[in-house]
């Protein structure tokens, strides 16, 4: 991302530090769901919280549910704010402040205080996606039309090391501790800090340097914030068959994304019930797979500018599907290092280009509100996939593989129905001058 190789790609006025910082927003925030959704924190709650009972799994999943559930409530309604008082960026840093006191928080939780878990669970996680949603929407001010997948796939590349570098810093504390003879309830508690002083020391340059390029929009007479707020939110909504081919690909989010969450949430737990990896076998496996992850979202941004956003994407899938088979099918500890990797490689990808494509679906004046239905469309997945996974082990008695399985039939859900969106008729709405009248 070096100034002026990247300076073509970036929108007029936008310099290089600008969108470097933008980037470190994903750098930073990664940490988050590396270490507490992803790597550590999700195998600890199972184990240690819930202390292992058979139902484990499914309340981890259902805690994830009801924190997603909130951010499905909330997130349209405050990318409608953000969009009609410029304050993509105010909001931001509270969300930001949010989840990283929540994420320390997560460090009192010990052995049986399940219901402590799940309040700051909750809490932290609602706090990252609405951040999530935010950071998304300064993409379209950011990067030339022609260039969104690779500027976005430039922020999921640096995203996935800030991934690396909190479970690096997590990783080396726990090898040291186990070696000294502590246990999971001594050092996972110490890594939540580690997880939560990066997001806030690495969000500062975003802070610094990332503009609010957003004006102000007219508003409503006679409304306050919040009943403005949902007003433009319900006019959206009314004129959203204006936007046939966004409204197509978000179910298409809504189901391939439910397969990724599922296998985001459960990687660990899966990792350790099926595969019978120990905590620091899991944890080095998805050190590696961040690499891999970063490798894919910078590449595939790339080849998304060049052949198009549907066939990169449905490239993704298909590696899903044969991802979701190699895991299905893993004995050895080989096959499903390939699996893992794998999936790095095609969720780095997913990832970026979902991102891209609702940019460039998006009305100039209404880009927050979009990516607040992105949002919307993303944690309706997220409560969908690892929900479930949680129900067929908890029904199946702890059938990991079988969950694993059935949750690759929303990858080919996802696939059937991108096959019916134009991205040239979805551009061409976005641009229409009358898609949305001022009254």
């Amino acid at each position: 991302m070096a100034r002026n190789d990247g300076r073509q790609y970036l929108a007029e006025g936008v310099s290089g530090r600008e969108a470097w910082s933008w980037a470190m927003f994903d750098f930073a925030n990664s940490g988050y769901t590396t270490v507490v959704i992803t790597a550590i924190f999700n195998a600890y709650f199972v184990a240690v919280v819930a202390e292992g009972k058979e139902w484990a799994t499914f309340a981890w999943t259902a805690s994830l549910a009801v924190s997603y559930a909130l951010i499905v409530l909330t997130a349209p309604v405050l990318g409608a704010y953000a969009d009609a008082y410029a304050a993509k960026k105010r909001l931001l840093v509270f969300s930001t402040i949010g989840c990283v006191i929540f994420t320390a928080l997560l460090s009192l939780a010990g052995s049986g205080e399940l219901w402590l878990a799940i309040v700051f669970l909750v809490c932290s996680n609602f706090f990252f996606g609405c951040g999530e949603n935010l950071i998304a929407a300064f993409l379209p001010e950011l990067a030339r039309g022609k260039a969104l997948g690779k500027v976005s796939g430039w922020g999921w590349s640096l995203g996935y090391l800030g991934g690396l570098v909190s479970l690096g810093c997590s990783l080396a504390y726990v090898t040291w501790a186990q070696g000294a003879g502590k246990t999971a309830e001594e050092f996972v508690p110490v890594t939540m800090l580690i997880t939560a002083g990066l997001f806030a020391v690495s969000s500062i340059p975003t802070f610094c340097y990332l503009k609010e390029r957003a004006l102000p929009q007219p508003h409503f007479p006679g409304r306050n914030i919040m009943l403005e707020a949902f007003s433009r939110l319900g006019h959206t909504l009314r004129h959203v068959q204006d936007y046939r081919d966004l409204v197509r690909f978000l179910a298409c989010l809504v189901f391939y994304q439910a397969g990724i969450q599922a296998v985001i949430t459960l990687a660990a737990i899966y990792a350790q019930q099926a595969m019978g990896f120990s905590t620091s076998d899991t944890m080095f496996l998805i050190l590696v797979v961040n690499l891999t992850a970063s490798a894919g979202a910078f590449s595939f941004g790339n080849l998304q500018d060049r052949i198009g956003h549907v066939p990169t994407i449905a490239l993704t899938l298909v590696g899903w599907i044969v991802m979701i088979l190699l895991a299905w099918m893993a004995e050895s500890r080989m096959m499903f290092w390939a699996a893992a990797n794998l999936a790095g490689l095609c969720l780095g990808a997913s990832q970026s280009a979902a991102r891209a494509l609702v940019g460039y679906f998006s009305p100039d004046t209404r880009r927050a509100e979009f990516f607040g239905l992105w949002g919307l469309a993303v944690k309706l997945s997220s409560i969908l996939g690892p929900l479930t996974y949680g129900v067929v082990s908890w029904v199946s008695q702890g059938d990991h593989r079988l969950a694993m399985l059935i949750t690759g039939i929303y990858f080919i859900i996802g696939l059937m129905i991108l096959a019916g969106v134009d991205v040239q008729r979805g551009r061409r709405a976005a641009l229409h001058p009358d898609a949305f009248p001022d009254s």
